[in-house]
């Protein structure tokens, strides 16, 4: 059945229009109740910790029907859309045949199976065809005792030549096993532009399979999102293992493991729980941690490279790992934390030329994404990921981003407009919202608390490289490794599980939202109009340079 479209969601979509017809002060005066970037920079808020919350992150059964293979032979599962580089190419994405987990397991031919996609715009005339390629992944343990897995044949097919703002309808599978799908439908973005943009674009970060990952879910459903963007860390795979033993912590259950086990069935569990809602609406991922999926031959991150498709190729990146696209007026840039960015590497020299090539009039709007955050003022994963930091916020300041969105961290927290540790009226907003609902639960120490500033050797991550994260050398928290208070870049933070909600209105103004899970559809956590100002920031190049505040 498709979504309804409610009368509050037509008067949205009434508003939407007319609020591109507004100035800002009219969207501030519509809007009087809801602050602004503008307002900023804002005195840091905690919300207090509801310990309430903690105990319910509880993963979900093999046994649960939401998991359960509901297809026989190879009629295809776990269907998936998401966007190639502009809105006129969608990728579908779905699985035809069973795993297989075990000491003697036979990987499945893709070649005995077609990837075929019939589509239209009418459910009753899908008068387009197009077909694509197929592909079987392992896991593999060279350790007796150790499960080895098989997928199922994934399959990746794209549709070009598409119309904006349509709804096209779609079967995939294969028609002479016969082996098709039932009828789904995706709609198209707007094309690109400066007064174009989706009515709602959803953020979820670190998402799990536990019943939390179910009310996060929902809560998202009911936002009617025209885009899902999920920030790393997808399955939580890697938390089991292959015998199908979980943990919310592996290291403290699991340490003498000779390799770090995951349970790969847990991803199929994760596909056909999130059809329902990404068989509809596009969704694009970028790794995390827990994607890293060690196995025999040094390979990493099969499962995830495996099981979506990526705009890689379509935006010249040619890696799974980094990519972009555009949503109507908003180009998007999703990086990888946990391979190379250094400035002689070719993930650097990728995202220069990918930001040499935005033309603001056309997309005005510059977000990026990745893993783990540059400013959290969490105790867990406190300063990881400086390194990359030291390699690239330079890059991106010069180029204008406007909002960063990462995960890694479980909890959420929004910055005010900062670039290296300083209050700046043109330095992005970064928005950390790892509170998707996993099995690992919530963090809630802070480091500039008391006792919770985390020792500096132990904040480097292996995957990510170097050590960089040393004392500050000025400013308010001058010598030493966190802050004694909360940082005057944390300008609102709160332990709770939940997802986001952007809303572009125009070419100057966003409309950020934070949902949590414990709330009604009514009642927000976080709320603000995040606000460009390209006049006062204009962005032609590197900017000058500014003293650190932290030495690399």
């Amino acid at each position: 059945m498709e979504m309804a479209f409610s009368n509050s969601y037509r008067m949205g979509g009434i508003f939407l229009f007319f609020i591109f017809l507004l100035s800002p002060l009219d969207i501030r005066a519509t809007n009087a109740n809801i602050p602004s970037t503008l307002d900023g920079p804002f005195e840091p808020e905690t919300v207090p910790y509801d310990a309430s919350l903690r105990g319910n992150a509880v993963d979900i059964p093999d046994t649960d029907p939401l998991v359960r293979r509901r297809v026989t032979g190879f009629e295809p599962e776990q269907l998936s859309v998401s966007l190639s580089f502009n809105h006129d190419s969608i990728w579908i994405t779905w699985i035809t045949g069973e795993f297989q987990i075990g000491d003697n397991i036979k990987p499945l031919d893709p070649k005995t199976v077609a990837s075929f996609v019939r589509y239209g715009t009418s459910r009753t005339n899908l008068n387009h065809e197009a077909t694509g390629h197929s592909l079987v992944y392992d896991q593999l343990y060279p350790f007796e005792g150790l499960q080895n897995y098989t997928s199922g044949i994934i399959h990746h097919v794209r549709l070009t030549g598409l119309e904006s703002n349509s709804t096209y309808y779609y079967q995939c599978g294969d028609p002479w096993i016969p082996a098709m799908s039932d009828v789904y439908y995706f709609r198209t973005l707007p094309a690109s532009g400066p007064q174009s943009y989706p009515k709602r674009i959803a953020i979820v970060g670190d998402l799990g399979l536990t019943y939390n990952t179910t009310c996060t879910i929902n809560h998202m459903i009911s936002n009617e999102p025209d885009l899902v963007l999920l920030v790393g860390d997808v399955t939580y795979a890697n938390l089991y293992l292959t015998n199908g033993t979980g943990s919310d912590c592996y290291s403290c259950s699991f340490s003498k493991t000779p390799i770090h086990e995951t349970y790969q069935p847990r991803w199929d569990y994760w596909g056909r729980f999130m059809q329902n809602l990404v068989s509809k609406v596009p969704i694009m991922v970028v790794e995390g941690n827990h994607e890293i999926e060690a196995q025999a031959g040094n390979q990493t991150f099969v499962a995830y490279s495996s099981r979506f498709a990526f705009p890689s190729e379509e935006s010249g990146s040619l890696s799974s790992f980094y990519y972009s696209f555009n949503a109507g007026g908003i180009h998007f840039i999703m990086l990888g934390a946990y391979i190379s960015y250094d400035k002689s590497g070719h993930q650097y020299k990728w995202l220069e030329k990918d930001l040499a090539n935005v033309d603001r009039s056309v997309t005005p709007w510059l977000v990026a994404t990745w893993h783990p955050p540059w400013y959290s003022s969490y105790s867990s994963h406190y300063r990881e990921a400086e390194c990359m930091r030291v390699e690239m916020e330079a890059l991106l300041y010069s180029y204008g981003v406007d909002i960063v969105f990462n995960g890694h961290v479980h909890a959420y927290e929004r910055s005010n407009r900062v670039f290296n540790y300083t209050l700046d009226p043109c330095g992005p907003v970064h928005i950390t919202i790892g509170d998707g609902g996993n099995l690992e639960k919530m963090a809630i120490t802070r480091a500039d608390e008391p006792g919770n500033c985390p020792e500096p050797s132990s904040t480097p991550d292996p995957y990510m490289g170097g050590f960089c994260a040393t004392n500050f050398t000025s400013g308010p928290a001058a010598g030493k490794f966190c802050w004694d208070r909360q940082p005057d870049y944390s300008a609102f933070r709160e332990s709770s599980f939940g997802h986001g909600i952007l809303e572009v209105k125009n070419e100057t103004w966003a409309l950020w939202t934070w949902h949590r899970n414990q709330d009604s559809n009514n009642k927000v956590g976080d709320q603000i109009y995040i606000v460009r100002q390209p006049d006062k920031c204009p962005f032609h190049g590197m900017p000058q340079p500014k003293p650190l505040l932290a030495s690399s």
